[in-house]
């Protein structure tokens, strides 16, 4: 963001509780780009007991992850979650727990990631070029993103 969305002054950096931020000049306008993260649902889930790994449309052919998705607007993380399961793979679920958040920066995310049991045949959404089953001990966790979620999983399971 270069100029102010109020009052169209190109905005300077400058230090603000105790961090430096982009911020309207303007003594008339109060205008600070907070650059507050993005709340993302993922999900660990597993079905017949296999990990389902998605890939989306655009990522490199080697690169996969979890279902995930972002929040609609007064939308709860719970129903958030299993809305993005549904839509990416066209399966009911239900949580079985709430693995934690992870905070992912390079994306200026905030990750809530969930463990959930689905159900029923996958049919693969637009979003998505392509998916894998795999099972969890052959599940290798990636060092960014949801991957920490997945250690965790991992280290937690039953």
């Amino acid at each position: 963001m270069k100029f102010c969305p109020q009052c169209g002054t190109e905005l300077t950096t400058r230090e603000i509780d105790g961090r430096e931020r982009k911020a309207c000049p303007s003594d008339s306008c109060p205008f600070v780009c907070w650059e507050n993260p993005t709340p993302v649902v993922a999900a660990i889930v597993e079905l017949a007991g296999d990990v389902i790994l998605v890939r989306n449309n655009g990522w490199p052919e080697n690169m996969f992850g979890l279902v995930s998705g972002f929040l609609e607007k007064g939308e709860h993380p719970d129903e958030a979650i299993l809305r993005e399961v549904h839509e990416e793979l066209g399966i009911e679920g239900r949580i079985e727990r709430f693995i934690g958040y992870y905070n992912f920066p390079e994306m200026n995310q905030l990750i809530l990631v969930f463990h959930i049991a689905a159900q029923g045949h996958v049919v693969v959404g637009d979003e998505l070029a392509e998916i894998r089953y795999v099972k969890p001990e052959k599940l290798k966790p990636w060092p960014f993103g949801t991957g920490p979620a997945v250690k965790d999983w991992l280290e937690t399971r039953e």
